[in-house]
C-alpha cells in the first residue's frame, strides 16, 4: 500500500510540474502577442494621424479627377484630330481598283462527301430543268 502512495505522489507532482511548463510557455507566447499588438496599435495611430491630415483634400482631390475623366474624351477626341490632321495620306488612283475576293472560291468538303459539287460557272454549262447540280448516287431527287 505504502509502494502504491509514493507512486500516486510522485504522479500529481510530474503532472504540476508539467502543467506548470505549459502555463510558463503559454505566458510567453502571450507576452509576445501583447507587445506585437502594442506595436500595431503604434502604427494604427500613425495612420489615423496621416489620415486626419489628408482627409479634408481627398474630396478636392476626388472633385478634381471627376473633372478630368470628364474631359477625356474631349480630350480624346481633339488628339485624333490632330493625328489625323498631320498624318500623310498616299495619293489615290485616277480610277480605283476593282474589288475583288479576299480569298477566292470556297470550298466545302462537307458538300464533296455526299457527292454536292456546286455549278461554279454558270454559264458554263446551260441551266435547263432536266440538268441536276447534284451527283448523288441515291438517286433522290434534286431539290
Amino acid at each position: 500500500m505504502t509502494v502504491l502512495v509514493v507512486l500516486t505522489v510522485i504522479e500529481i507532482v510530474v503532472l504540476i510540474a508539467a502543467l506548470a511548463f505549459y502555463l510558463f510557455w503559454v505566458g510567453t507566447l502571450l507576452a509576445r502577442i501583447a507587445v506585437n499588438l502594442e506595436e500595431c496599435a503604434e502604427i494604427i495611430r500613425g495612420i489615423v494621424a496621416d489620415a486626419a491630415l489628408i482627409g479634408p483634400g481627398v474630396e478636392h482631390i476626388n472633385e478634381t479627377g471627376g473633372v478630368v475623366a470628364g474631359a477625356l474624351p474631349l480630350l480624346y477626341g481633339m488628339a485624333e484630330e490632330i493625328v489625323t490632321d498631320v498624318t500623310p495620306r498616299p495619293e489615290q488612283p485616277a480610277e480605283p481598283e476593282p474589288a475583288r475576293p479576299a480569298s477566292g472560291t470556297r470550298r466545302s468538303r462537307l458538300l464533296h462527301a455526299v457527292g454536292f459539287s456546286p455549278d461554279l460557272s454558270r454559264t458554263s454549262r446551260a441551266a435547263s430543268p432536266g440538268h441536276s447540280r447534284c451527283t448523288c448516287p441515291v438517286g433522290l431527287p434534286p431539290s
